[in-house]
């Protein structure tokens, strides 16, 4: 079975990790993805709890019409103290930790938050939910700190280096997983797909925020 993973669409705010529902660039994204997929035959779709995670599920199914299953183990890293501010303040207040976590030495988590190794804990049995579901193919809606550490975990990669995919993972781009039932894994397909939205500039992240947390 497939697994298509899919970044949330572009949310209303440029806070860190707030709850708060896709701007209009957000829903384009969300359709742009919906389209692409159409001809996959999604079976069902996941997504976290989160606003703008559900808003895309709920947006891209439009092309789907599928069952919509909400788990909150599917949410976004949490950021801990730095949730709410902007990109300037985690800046300032946070430079020793940004600098400590950029040595990638150790899976140390965000102040008052997680690391790699708490999200791969809480999504994994999701993940393996979704391969014993019988269900070919699967779109997940979801973060991207959960998709940068999943893809992680199953390339083998040690927890404290997630960060080194996706620095500027893209908002609805695909991240394709495939399981082999042989041998009780996944395989990585392709990560961070956004070709659909390349003719729209606008809806890039390069357009948006040039912040990576």
């Amino acid at each position: 079975m497939r697994l298509y993973l899919i970044r949330h669409g572009r949310q209303c705010s440029r806070l860190c990790n707030v709850n708060v529902d896709l701007s209009e660039e957000g829903y384009r994204q969300a359709a742009l993805v919906g389209e692409r997929l159409f001809r996959q035959n999604i079976q069902a779709v996941y997504s976290s709890d989160l606003l703008r995670a559900v808003e895309t599920a709920q947006a891209a199914n439009l092309y789907w019409n599928v069952e919509h299953m909400v788990r909150p183990e599917l949410r976004e890293i949490s950021f801990g103290d730095m949730e709410g501010l902007t990109d300037e303040e985690i800046a300032r207040r946070f430079a020793d930790f940004k600098a400590e976590q950029s040595r990638m030495e150790e899976d140390i988590p965000y102040p008052g938050g997680e690391c790699a190794g708490d999200v791969i804990r809480r999504a994994e049995p999701v993940f393996m939910e979704m391969a014993a579901s019988g269900f070919e193919r699967v779109a997940v809606v979801t973060h991207g700190g959960v998709i940068r550490a999943m893809t992680a975990h199953y390339l083998g990669i040690p927890p404290a280096k997630w960060r080194l995919l996706g620095k500027d993972l893209e908002n609805c781009s695909i991240t394709e997983l495939l399981w082999n039932e042989k041998q009780k894994r996944f395989t990585v397909e392709r990560f961070n797909d956004y070709a659909h939205l390349e003719p729209y500039p606008e809806l890039l992240r390069r357009s948006w925020t040039n912040a990576s947390n």
